[in-house]
């Protein structure tokens, strides 16, 4: 029989250092939530830093985007029979995949709009884990660190979340004309 794992926050094992990711949310309402990645011991014993911040987010934007977090990782959390959380001022500790997944959310809106923060996180909540974790791979190999905001894969999860930016009211391209495709050169009739 295996032992169950204690856990604490969303998911994070109680253990003393395990791989999490911490999100530190401060008493003040104007200062910016930072979500750093946290190796735990076994990273500083391979030659990599102890920690890393993913992303920086401005209380407006952590506000717009906290409790679609929180719900999706309950539900997940219920589902493997472990205890839920909330989020809390100071240091909340987030699974290894869980946080994984919080900084794909979390880069796709570090630039959006209010407007954009809901459509943001539907299509967040749409994704499969799977899909998040990819997403994550691929934006931190490239642009993980918090000053690479507009960014190769950082950027495109905006866009690909948010709907990009809105086109401007009143402003439509039109469609090109189209050559009827039987009067092109290839069907030319012989002379």
């Amino acid at each position: 029989m295996s032992e169950a794992v204690a856990t604490v926050d969303f998911g994070a094992p109680e253990k003393f250092g395990a791989h999490v990711f911490r999100v530190e949310i401060p008493a003040s309402r104007t200062e910016p939530v930072v979500i750093v990645e946290d190796y735990g011991y076994r990273g500083h014993e391979a030659g990599i830093p102890r920690d890393e911040e993913r992303v920086v987010l401005p209380r407006r934007v952590w506000s717009g985007i906290s409790d679609t977090a929180r719900r999706e990782f309950n539900d997940r959390l219920k589902a493997a029979k472990v205890l839920t959380a909330r989020w809390h001022s100071g240091t909340n500790l987030v699974d290894r995949l869980l946080g994984k997944e919080l900084c794909v959310l979390a880069w796709a809106a570090e630039t959006a709009s209010d407007d954009q923060l809901r459509v943001i996180g539907s299509k967040w909540a749409a994704l499969r884990p799977e899909e998040r974790w990819w997403l994550f791979s691929m934006t931190v190999a490239e642009a993980g660190l918090p000053e690479d905001t507009q960014r190769g894969w950082r950027r495109a999860l905006f866009h690909a979340l948010s709907d990009g930016e809105r086109p401007v009211p009143g402003r439509r391209r039109r469609r090109p004309v189209e050559d009827d495709l039987f009067r092109l050169p290839l069907f030319k009739e012989a002379e």
